[in-house]
């Protein structure tokens, strides 16, 4: 086996098979987005085959989203999970950044060791549609024009720096990409992106949870399911209303860092992520 080596932003078909098997959400184009905007490292066979990878996206200068931590079932128990992962935080650390990840149950006592530590826990949600529709709240599409505001929005309230990002996903799921308005002031916004078994909804970004909540029944109406979600625990209205759609969580996330990220310890405008892999 090869050493550790970039993964070049032409390779998203090739290191796909390593979300696949291990049963991830992740599609082709998430892939494209991912090795195009972030740094990301792995190991091959000795045919060529991706045998790990992991990545680091940079949201601003000051934070940066470590995931996408994969080993083939064939080469797990061998320390290059986290010879990767220590390869990651280097990267960070080099370019004078905070590294961020959200850890599984499983991952978390590996990451506490090394020096990160809690901010919130997050439930994963499973829904297949949303019943009736949602209240009003001034929701309209999202549109091109509505970026520049949208991705200031976001950097106010999410304490993240993601344009890049948010101008990938408004072109995902079109129809699922909506803004609430009041008195012509930007006050939530909703994206959305297919994957590989389902469709992902998120970020979700509002100046309260109410709004948050229309803006995540209003995507979900838009789209055929099924759907995953991200949202972080505190959030009680939009558990109770996912709960009556119906909605299983098999797992949740505890999002944490290494270091300190003002301002990303504060869920209350956060109301969906955009996943565990995008931050």
């Amino acid at each position: 086996m090869a050493g550790i080596e970039a993964i070049g932003a032409d390779q998203c078909e090739a290191v796909w098979p390593l979300s696949v098997e291990a049963g991830w959400n992740q599609n082709v184009a998430d892939w494209r987005f991912m090795l195009g905007a972030g740094r990301a490292f792995g190991c091959r066979a000795a045919d060529g085959r991706w045998e790990a990878s992991s990545l680091v996206l940079p949201l601003g200068d000051r934070l940066a989203w470590i995931s996408m931590v994969l080993v083939s079932k064939a080469r797990r128990r061998c320390g290059l999970g986290s010879s990767l992962l220590k390869r990651c935080i280097a990267e960070v650390q080099e370019s004078g950044a905070v590294a961020g990840l959200d850890a599984t149950e499983q991952g978390r006592p590996i990451y506490l060791p090394l020096g990160f530590h809690d901010l919130y826990g997050i439930s994963r949600w499973h829904f297949d549609g949303a019943k009736g529709a949602p209240s009003d709240h001034g929701l309209r599409s999202l549109t091109s024009s509505d970026l520049p505001a949208v991705i200031a929005y976001d950097c106010a309230l999410s304490g993240m720096k993601r344009p890049a990002l948010l101008r990938h996903l408004a072109g995902r799921q079109p129809k699922a990409a909506w803004v609430a308005e009041a008195g012509g002031r930007l006050k939530g916004f909703v994206m959305a992106r297919e994957g590989r078994t389902a469709s992902s909804i998120g970020p979700v970004v509002a100046d309260d949870q109410a709004t948050g909540l229309a803006l995540i029944a209003k995507a979900a109406l838009s789209l055929p399911g099924p759907f995953i979600i991200d949202v972080p625990g505190a959030h009680a209205e939009i558990t109770g209303w996912l709960q009556r759609q119906g909605a299983v969580s098999p797992r949740g996330y505890v999002r944490m860092t290494l270091g300190s990220a003002p301002g990303l310890d504060d869920p209350s405008h956060l109301f969906a992520l955009a996943g565990p892999e995008l931050g």
